[in-house]
This record gives C-alpha cells, structure tokens and sequence, in this order.
C-alpha cells in the first residue's frame, strides 16, 4: 500500500514537469578565410580544432535562452584556412525542475537539441565558402557535463585543502 502511495506521489511530481521548446533561431554566424585565395593553392591537410561553450540566460520565470557556440578552426601547417563560429540559440520553457535538475536540462538536453542546427549551419557555410563538407560527430553532452561537475568537485575539494592548510 505504502509502496502504491509512494509511485503515485512520483508520477504526480513527474507531471509537474514540464520541457517545452519554443524557439530556435541563429544567434551569430562568423566565416573567415583570412589567406583569401592563396588557400586554394596549398594541398588539403587540415587540422580541424572544435570549441564548444554553452551559455544560459533567464529570460522569464519558466523561459531560459541557451546559446550554443561552436567554433571550428581549419589550418593547413600553421595558417588558418578558415574559422566558423555559429552560435545557435534556443528558447526553452521548463518547469517543475530546480537546482541539479534544471541545470542538468540546460546543460545536457538543450544543447543537444541545438547541436544539429549548429552542425547543419557549419557544413552549409564551409561548402560556400568552396571547402569540402565538414560533418561534425555527434556531442555527449551528458559526459561533458559529467566532467564538468567532477572537475569543480575537484577543485572545490583542493580549494578546502588550501584553506585547511593556510
């Protein structure tokens, strides 16, 4: 009985959450090609560099904008052939999620949604800019953002140390 109770107050809560996305829009769009024509030149050898940030605002009460910055850096030895920054952004209605949980949900499923437009917006700008097609692999959000939470536990415990040994 007692077990009964206690599914039901789950699924009650479960229900109070909700995830809702509202909008997703190109925030930004940089393309350079700082050697101009004389990439065209050099024979194809590049070494691709990818950066990834997130960013979250609070837009409303319940409305959270999450921006996507992908950065690819394309060198062929050690000139840049091309930068790509896209940052992709998304309006996200979530409720009923605080502390942890809500920044597991921007941190890991927003991007993750975001992360295919950012994806499609760098191929279709490398392609027009006359380079080959630049497919990115898929991203494991929930293990960066795994690795993120352990690499601040980290710290945080090196910081006590620190402090305990001052």
């Amino acid at each position: 009985m007692a077990e009964e109770q206690n599914g039901a107050a789950a699924n009650a809560e479960a229900s109070k959450v909700q995830f809702a996305m509202q909008r997703i829009y190109l925030k930004d769009l940089s393309f350079e090609t700082p050697m101009g024509a004389e990439i065209f030149k050099k024979q194809w050898k590049p070494q691709v560099n990818q950066e990834l940030n997130t960013k979250t605002d609070k837009i409303d009460e319940d409305l959270y904008e999450v921006a996507l910055t992908l950065t690819i850096t394309i060198k062929l030895e050690d000139e840049t052939a091309f930068l790509v920054e896209v940052k992709q952004a998304g309006l996200f209605a979530i409720k009923g999620l605080e502390g942890q949980q809500l920044a597991q949900a921007l941190n890991t499923a927003c991007p993750q949604i975001l992360f295919p437009y950012a994806r499609e917006v760098v191929d279709n700008v490398v392609t027009k800019g006359s380079f080959p097609a630049l497919m990115l692999p898929p991203i494991n959000f929930d293990a960066l953002f795994a690795a993120a939470l352990a690499q601040a536990q980290q710290q945080a415990e090196g910081a006590k140390e620190e402090q305990a040994d001052a």
